[in-house]
């Protein structure tokens, strides 16, 4: 018998069809969504609601304490794309971000930080920028109130955490430095109950993340900034010694810009411009506008994505900075309603669990913003006060014939922009459908070494090889090589169309 490793068979997941879908990692906060698609709401209705629900279920990935980027499509085509991401508190110093000795950083790393002060505790955390970009999607393109798509999650928060095996295994992969910032909510099992419905989880109530959402229903999102939950907020930072002030909160504001896009055979593929993964995603996809992957085999068409990838991730480094080291955790949601509106809308607090750091009077998980700042000075994405990082996040929304067609995104760091590559070039040059595509085999080429999915077909290895050194692996649940992605595709003839990663326990397309 060979000693040979067997690829991990990954369960064949069906794609979900339907007139309205919402596809996300968490399945509580994909159904939030979609019964506000069975009540009459629209695509950004959903997508808020998601969202805010996925705040709750999976607090270690997004939250009100992160930030993000959404792409909105109406259904005639047009499109608008929101920067609501985090930014640098004013009084940001990078002497507070002292270089540890006998480091230093190559292309795919950052130079360590003394203490790793710019990863956890209160002098990585930035300004949050979910509840106004979230607030200002739903008043720009939604159709319900703002407290009616905060309910879902308020309940689900009054409820608690379902805690089952992986919740627990995220949990335990952070352990150390949750008790290190003394964030302990999740870790004390005496505050956890029985779950009524699931034998094999419990629940973790969490009556300060439920009071804060009905705060904010009742008073507005602007109280986040400038109102008695600024207050607080400001408070809670102040006793841990985070440089966030007052006037940064009440200074922030959420931006409305113009997409980026480019043609991608008979496509056009909008994504976020600026300070994202979009631009570099936008450049790969142009060094492949010009080869034929349609006529290649699946080696060299791998090989050419692979070159187009590591040369696009050169170029950004070069020029936008480097964007962390791909430990993000983030998640993305992916909607489509009865109408043809799509939104694509990736949200994070960066790390698992952030900051590390919560707020106590309003349990609320902080973000890690600063982790995408290059501690070095002089930098083209150095530490300065007020400034906003170089981000890895990059929802797209692809139209056809002026229409919109594909809405996707993924969580995963910076190997969120190549798997988005991946499923584009797999649906548009070899024609899979989005259920094919996402089963199929991936390479990420963000990194120093290029991973290569062990199921790949035979020769891919090799082909890659010959362009850069590799690493086989297997895709798994945890940790995660490859990004985790979310899509939701028109139906031309038929029904629309949601998929969701395949090996993902949690995640869904709920259907309205």
């Amino acid at each position: 018998m060979s000693d040979a490793p067997r690829p991990i068979r990954i369960p064949r997941r069906p794609a979900t069809e339907g007139r309205g879908l919402v596809a996300c990692q968490h399945w509580e906060a994909a159904e939030a969504g979609a019964a506000v698609l069975r009540r009459g709401g629209n695509a950004m209705d959903a997508a808020v609601t998601t969202a805010v629900a996925l705040s709750v279920v999976e607090p270690w990935l997004s939250g009100l304490g992160g930030g993000g980027f959404l792409l909105h499509a109406g259904p005639d085509g047009a499109i608008e794309a929101l920067d609501f991401n985090v930014r640098a508190p004013g009084a940001a110093d990078p002497a507070d971000y002292p270089l540890a000795e006998g480091t230093g950083g190559d292309l795919f790393d950052w130079p360590s930080v003394e203490g790793d002060r710019n990863i956890e505790g209160p002098l990585s955390i930035c300004v949050p920028g979910a509840v106004a970009g979230l607030s200002a999607a739903l008043e720009r393109h939604g159709t319900i109130a703002w407290a009616d798509a905060l309910a879902p999650a308020a309940e689900l928060a009054e409820r608690g955490l379902h805690v089952d095996w992986f919740a627990e295994l995220a949990v335990a992969s952070e352990r150390a430095a949750l008790e290190r910032q003394g964030t302990t909510f999740v870790l004390d099992a005496s505050r956890r109950r029985p779950h009524p419905e699931d034998p094999t989880a419990q629940l973790l109530p969490m009556p300060r993340k439920a009071a804060l959402l009905r705060d904010l229903a009742e008073r507005g999102a602007r109280d986040f900034y400038a109102g008695r939950t600024a207050a607080a907020l400001r408070a809670d930072l102040a006793a841990v010694g985070s440089r966030i002030s007052g006037a940064d909160l009440a200074g922030y504001a959420p931006r409305w810009v113009e997409p980026a896009a480019a043609p991608y055979r008979d496509r056009v593929v909008h994504t976020m411009p600026g300070l994202s993964g979009g631009p570099t995603l936008l450049d790969a996809l142009g060094r492949l506008e010009g080869q034929d992957l349609a006529g290649m085999d699946e080696p060299e068409a791998a090989a050419a994505q692979a070159v187009a990838v590591r040369a696009a991730y050169e170029a950004r480094l070069e020029a936008m900075g480097h964007a962390g080291r791909g430990g993000e955790c983030t998640t993305h949601v992916s909607a489509i309603d009865g109408e043809g509106a799509m939104v694509s809308l990736t949200n994070t607090i960066l790390s698992r669990f952030g900051s590390k750091v919560v707020a106590p009077s309003l349990g609320l998980l902080l973000n890690n913003g600063m982790m995408w700042f290059d501690p070095r000075p002089g930098r083209p994405n150095s530490v300065a006060g007020g400034a906003r990082p170089l981000a890895n996040m990059a929802p797209v929304i692809a139209t056809l014939d002026g229409r919109p067609d594909i809405a996707v995104g993924a969580a995963g760091g910076r190997r969120i922009f190549p798997a988005i590559l991946s499923l584009l070039s797999a649906m548009i040059d070899r024609g899979l459908s989005p259920e094919d595509a996402f089963h199929a085999p991936r390479i990420d080429a963000s990194t120093s070494s290029i991973l290569v999915d062990r199921r790949a077909a035979p020769g891919t290895a090799e082909a890659v090889a010959r362009h850069h050194p590799i690493q086989i692996t297997d895709e798994t649940v945890h940790p995660v090589q490859f990004a985790i992605p979310s899509m939701v595709r028109a139906g031309r003839d038929g029904p629309n169309v949601g998929m969701v990663h395949p090996p993902s326990p949690w995640s869904a397309v709920a259907v309205a």
